[in-house]
């Protein structure tokens, strides 16, 4: 015994960095099994914590257990893909929410195991069924770098490899590069000679997803979006009297009302109604006149929205109108500066638990179209590369990668050829996000080149409503190279091309 202990402590880990109640569990279990492998930890450590739930309020549930970890020592940083899936094991039950988060902790491993069954037991947890029905399952996945195998605790978590709705979510949580030494370890713990990847491929990988058993779901009002099924069609409601489109148009509730109910009739799946001009060199109006504006249109068109079963979504930079937005009705909130126009916008999303749509601009419509905004050595790969810098800011502040959707900003600080490059380079897009974090390159992306000067500048056509026919071409683009949602002027005509588009990738 006293010869563990000295190698214990003559390891380059950090014996004085474990808490009391940890260091009482290793020599309890050194003393009981001198084999055993305990790990020693320093004062910080990177976990990562799987989350499952199948009774009553899912997300719900998912939103309190995040708080929770947050408040009693574990800093979360970054979160998976939402998954909803067939149960395991016991069959006849619900089906399961799952994801993962990644975070940081000074709790020991032990410590942390207490912390995690702590709040499985607040929130109603019982000791059921094995793998039965639970309001919340938390299990800790990885802590540091470390192996742990004591008589409660195992890390990894043993039953990872079998797992397709644990494997996916871990998946999300790394970059398709090895980013740091603790995502290095994490792979070589998997016991795979090709790490986490090869892992995942046993299981089945990408080609389980969108199966009847396993969904990638975003949480958008009273459902579960699972956007790969289709293409989604957002249609745009201008308030603004200088839109370059249609400015002045529908400024009043009634010409606005009778738009949306077109919209809904012509097949859009979602409204984005905006107050404030984003085009360029518009002169920005404070958050009370773009509400004045906004307000009365909400209120008017919400239950419509609703009883058709469409999603409602507020176009705005602005953390005060997006938050009485909400309030008001509104599911989604567009953001084209990605939070760089209002430092309290991400707070603000966090708390209002609603889906963020996160654009990419350089500047602000004033200066986005400046000399030093229109400068890219590689526009998809940069743009990317800000956007996740963005994304991930998003994911500190609370907003979880499970309702964030991606804009790389067509016509926002790009000029026509940059505008081009975006429009065929999305799937590039993607891989570069998908180097920082697989879970950005896995959620939905959005494209808006309606009516844009650059379609005009190709086609010759100055005039914005004679842009139509090339704003097709434009989402057939898109939709082929992989866009989610289209953000368009014309509903009706953009429809049948998402249609044959989606026809055609199936």
């Amino acid at each position: 015994m006293i010869s563990v202990l000295k190698q214990l402590k003559s390891t380059k880990l950090i014996w004085n960095g474990i808490s009391k109640y940890d260091r009482a569990s290793c020599l309890a279990l050194l003393h009981s099994s001198p084999e055993a492998s305990i790990e020693v930890c320093s004062k910080e450590q990177e976990v990562v914590i799987a989350l499952g739930s199948n009774v009553g309020d899912r997300l719900n549930n998912f939103n309190q257990a995040l708080n929770l970890m947050n408040k009693l020592g574990i800093n979360i940083t970054r979160h998976g893909c939402l998954y909803e899936t067939d149960p395991a094991y016991v069959t006849d039950q619900p089906k399961f929410l799952n994801s993962a988060v990644r975070g940081f902790t000074k709790l020991g491993p032990h410590e942390l195991l207490g912390l995690l069954k702590k709040i499985e037991k607040d929130m109603g947890r019982t000791n059921g069924i094995r793998y039965g029905p639970r309001p919340i399952d938390l299990d800790m996945l990885f802590y540091g770098k470390f192996r742990v195998s004591s008589e409660n605790l195992t890390v990894p978590h043993e039953r990872i490899w079998e797992r397709p709705f644990v494997m996916a979510p871990l998946i999300d949580l790394i970059g398709s590069d090895v980013e740091n030494d603790t995502i290095a370890a994490w792979h070589s713990l998997s016991n795979f000679s090709g790490g986490l990847f090869e892992a995942w491929d046993k299981l089945g990988g990408e080609s389980l997803i969108g199966k009847d058993g396993m969904r990638r779901v975003l949480p958008v009002g009273n459902r579960l979006w699972d956007w790969s099924h289709k293409t989604s069609i957002m249609g745009i409601l201008n308030l603004t009297p200088d839109s370059f489109s249609d400015g002045g148009k529908f400024q009043s509730v009634k010409n606005a009302v009778s738009l949306v109910r077109q919209m809904i009739s012509d097949g859009a799946d979602m409204i984005d109604i905006g107050a404030q001009s984003t085009r360029p060199m518009a002169t920005r109006i404070s958050a009370e006149e773009e509400l004045e504006r906004l307000v009365p249109v909400l209120e008017a068109v919400k239950d419509m929205i609703v009883e058709e079963g469409r999603i409602l979504s507020v176009d705005t930079f602005n953390s005060k109108v997006a938050s009485e937005a909400v309030k008001k009705g509104a599911h989604i909130v567009n953001d084209v500066s990605g939070g760089r126009l209002d430092p309290e916008m991400f707070k603000v999303v966090a708390a209002l638990k609603v889906p963020y749509i996160a654009m990419h601009m350089r500047g602000d419509p004033k200066s986005m179209q400046n000399a030093e905004n229109l400068t890219y050595n590689d526009v998809c790969e940069q743009v990317a590369l800000e956007l996740s810098s963005q994304v991930m800011d998003a994911e500190l502040t609370g907003i979880p990668a499970w309702r964030i959707i991606i804009d790389p900003g067509i016509g926002f600080s790009k000029n026509t050829k940059q505008n081009l490059e975006i429009l065929t380079g999305l799937k590039k897009i993607r891989q570069v996000m998908a180097k920082k974090s697989l879970a950005l390159a896995h959620g939905p992306l959005l494209i808006g080149p309606s009516r844009k000067r650059f379609l005009g500048e190709i086609c010759n056509r100055p005039v914005a409503t004679d842009r139509d026919p090339a704003t097709v071409a434009s989402i057939c683009a898109g939709v082929l190279g992989g866009a989610n949602i289209v953000r368009v002027h014309n509903v009706r005509d953009n429809l049948d091309a998402v249609k044959l588009c989606d026809a055609m990738l199936e």
